[in-house]
């Protein structure tokens, strides 16, 4: 008789794909919070949660393309680095390309907006 199986070993493989929508979650919130918040909004923690529900892009749309694909392709990159390690290894390197992969998405979607806003 054959169990049927995943294709992890792992028993805490969906904590870590939780966490990573956790993570996600968080810093889109996080942003639209500062982004709130600069433009001198009341409740910027009210209106960070309605942006994101119904969130307009301000960005054209090859910007946005690019956006996505720096976040994907950091997300790509996260999860081969916990992949390919093991152990207190794994939560020190995931941790450092998360947070290098943000950086980089973030400093890029800072660098457009304050390209198109200069353009208005």
């Amino acid at each position: 008789m054959f169990l049927a199986r995943g294709s992890s070993d792992d028993p805490y493989l969906w904590l870590w794909v939780l966490g990573a929508v956790a993570l996600y979650a968080l810093i889109s919130y996080a942003l639209a919070y500062r982004a709130r918040a600069r433009r001198g909004s009341v409740h910027p923690a009210h209106d960070a949660l309605h942006d994101l529900k119904d969130r307009e892009d301000p960005q054209p749309p090859e910007n946005r393309f690019v956006s996505r694909l720096i976040m994907l392709s950091g997300a790509g990159l996260t999860g081969l680095v916990a992949y390919l390690t093991g152990g207190a290894v794994r939560v020190l390197t995931v941790a450092l390309t998360a947070v290098a992969a943000v950086s980089v998405w973030a400093y890029y979607d800072h660098r457009t907006q304050t390209r198109a806003a200069a353009r208005r």
